[in-house]
């Protein structure tokens, strides 16, 4: 077999390792979509958490139980 001949062989062959192996970019692309998707999740349920404890805070009632609470220590001390 002459030099030419291997080349052809070997380039040949590399050709179809990466037909089967697929791109290597776009493993990574696919990684970083499924992580950008999780955080964005993430953030969404934390919103979502946030504003609870903001609706629960600014109510009045919790403010007025929280002075009651405060009275209850002062007596008791």
């Amino acid at each position: 077999m002459d030099m030419t001949a291997i080349a052809i062989v070997a380039l040949v062959c590399w050709a179809i390792v990466e037909l089967v192996n697929g791109p290597k970019g776009k493993k990574k692309d696919t990684a970083q979509v499924n992580q950008t998707h999780e955080l964005e999740r993430a953030v969404e349920a934390m919103r979502e958490r946030i504003e609870t404890l903001e609706k629960i805070v600014t109510d009045e009632k919790y403010d007025l139980n929280r002075q009651f609470d405060d009275l209850k220590k002062d007596k008791v001390a």
